[in-house]
């Protein structure tokens, strides 16, 4: 099991998210409000703190923070990029379905240009929302194993 340290959204691309407190999680589409979401395989991306932390140890001058990535939700305590294609996460009422692990980057970020690397085309995840509601800061988050 693991918590979500933040939830994040924005009203554009190619811009940090910025925290909120609760979100709708819409069938097919993803976070309410966000600039990313929509009705593909990639509504809602995920990244461990521990995998921003990874860059900070780095580079302790850069202002890394929840959602400085371009994800939507961070997480604590489960290693997001083992997790095979097809593994469901639940928070509260939600049920998320891992649809893919990392991406390609084809313009390199800002953080990419400060530091010359990035950990969200290896670590981050995607997922496709399964079952609708609300989602809280602090949320646990459970894994369900593919299958189970």
């Amino acid at each position: 099991m693991g918590k979500i340290l933040s939830l994040n959204i924005s009203t554009a691309k190619g811009i940090e998210k910025t925290p909120v407190d609760t979100i709708s999680v819409v069938v097919d589409h993803g976070f309410e409000g966000d600039a990313h979401a929509g009705s593909w395989h990639r509504q809602i991306s995920l990244l461990a703190i521990e995998s921003i932390n990874s860059m900070l140890a780095r580079r302790s001058d850069l202002n890394l923070q929840p959602g400085s990535f371009a994800e939507n939700i961070t997480t604590e305590g489960i290693d997001l990029c083992s997790l095979p294609v097809g593994t469901r996460l639940s928070a509260g009422e939600v049920e998320l379905e891992v649809s893919q692990i990392g991406k390609k980057c084809h313009a390199k970020c800002n953080i990419f240009h400060k530091v010359g690397d990035c950990v969200m085309p290896r670590e981050g995840i995607f997922a496709k929302v399964i079952r609708p509601g609300t989602m809280r800061r602090n949320d646990e988050l459970h894994v369900i194993p593919k299958g189970g």
